[in-house]
């Protein structure tokens, strides 16, 4: 969501009763998201927000964020957390030392649950000595995302990663070497001109690392972005339909017959190693995002942090006063709600969207729900509403005819 400035109604009198309101409905506490916002080098296909790392720009970002902890902890009344994501960006850029500043002043400020998810994401390039993973576990982090993406060296070039195949591999060894048990790594399909079997020989290097969490996520080529000028121009093509529809398909079986739980449209999980917090965001909770661009959702109101360190930095030290938020309707609240479901493989609980929405959505869309069922597309089972795989294909066209078509 953009920010704008203007006349909106500050959020500082409106935040604290709403959040304080959410918060003691839900016991286990808030998703709490830190955005570190530097990189080495910009990759080909990446629109989130990140700047080239200098020590000056980072000095003052980590300033203003140990602020910007402050301000929340105080305004929010030092509420209870249930994890915390540190992403980015590039987190592992981070030293040891300057992690630590935050996660004290994170424990000062909020109630952290004792048995807290803590994820760092982490790039192989930066993150490859074990004696920084050991530090990262001293700190308090118990699960690690590893962005490999992929492990073909030509691929990486075109894709412009900062590390080769072998120093994801030395990373992943290292992090498990210092004591990981818990780490998650990154890869992306439908690269261009991959195929169905460099792609299932990817997942089967990937396993045989034996990760306890696999990300999975079909290549999107962001307006702007390197890859999608390189599209455009003719010089790349990307597999067919058919081909990536495939790869999403056979992928998604080959990981499942090796232990891993497709519980979310690009995540596979060991049993018990969920992302907690991603997980919270698919079931709708309240999160609060901390850092430049960082989004926030407390109670019905959410809004989105300066981009601009300059920016940034004038909101922490203003207080948020005058920031414009998105008041969310009871109508928005409900379309997230089946949007965010049906990614995961849980479903939509019908009789808890019932009993918000006040009507089944089923019987109201039963040309449709009958219609996808023929096709293969949904089945309905122990009360909830589910994608199959191929529905997971085209779940973005799916989800808009359940909500908007009358």
């Amino acid at each position: 969501m953009p920010v704008h400035s203007g006349d909106s109604p500050a959020i500082r009198p409106a935040f604290p009763g709403a959040a304080k309101e959410r918060c003691s409905q839900q016991a286990e506490g808030l998703l709490l998201y830190i955005h570190v916002p530097f990189c080495k080098s910009r990759c080909h296909y990446c629109t989130f927000h990140s700047q080239a790392y200098n020590q000056v720009t980072f000095a003052w970002y980590l300033k203003t964020l140990l602020q910007e902890i402050k301000l929340w902890g105080k305004r929010l009344k030092k509420p209870r957390v249930a994890t915390v994501y540190f992403g980015g960006g590039t987190p592992s850029l981070m030293a040891p030392h300057q992690l630590d500043d935050v996660m004290k002043a994170l424990r000062k400020h909020f109630s952290l649950h004792p048995n807290m998810e803590a994820t760092l994401e982490a790039n192989p390039d930066s993150a490859t000595d074990v004696s920084y993973f050991r530090a990262l576990r001293s700190i308090g982090f118990n699960r690690l995302s590893l962005g490999i993406q992929s492990l073909d060296d030509q691929d990486l070039i075109m894709m412009g990663r900062p590390h080769s195949a072998a120093q994801a591999v030395e990373s992943f060894g290292a992090a498990r070497a210092a004591g990981f048990n818990n780490i998650s790594v990154d890869f992306i399909w439908g690269l261009p001109d991959q195929r169905l079997k460099t792609w299932l020989d990817t997942l089967e290097q990937a396993v045989k690392m034996k990760p306890e969490h696999i990300s999975a996520y079909n290549l999107t080529l962001e307006p702007y972005t390197v890859l999608f000028k390189r599209h455009d121009a003719g010089e790349l093509a990307l597999p067919s339909e058919q081909e990536a529809g495939r790869m999403f398909i056979y992928g998604a079986e080959y990981l499942e017959s090796h232990g891993f739980l497709h519980y979310e449209v690009s995540n596979f999980a060991r049993m018990g190693f969920m992302s907690a917090h991603n997980s919270g965001y698919w079931e709708g909770r309240d999160y609060l995002g901390l850092g430049p661009s960082a989004v926030s959702t407390l109670g019905k109101r959410r809004f989105t942090n300066p981009r601009y360190m300059d920016e940034y930095d004038a909101a922490v030290r203003g207080d948020f006063a005058g920031q414009d938020f998105e008041q969310l309707t009871e109508e928005h609240l409900l379309q997230e709600m089946v949007m965010l479901s049906l990614r995961t493989t849980k479903g939509l609980d019908l009789k808890d969207f019932k009993k918000r929405a006040g009507y089944d959505l089923v019987k109201r869309r039963h040309r449709l729900v009958s219609a996808l069922h023929r096709e293969n597309l949904v089945r309905i089972n122990q009360g909830r509403l589910k994608l199959t795989k191929n529905g997971m294909l085209v779940s973005n066209p799916i989800v808009r005819r359940l909500i908007f078509d009358e």
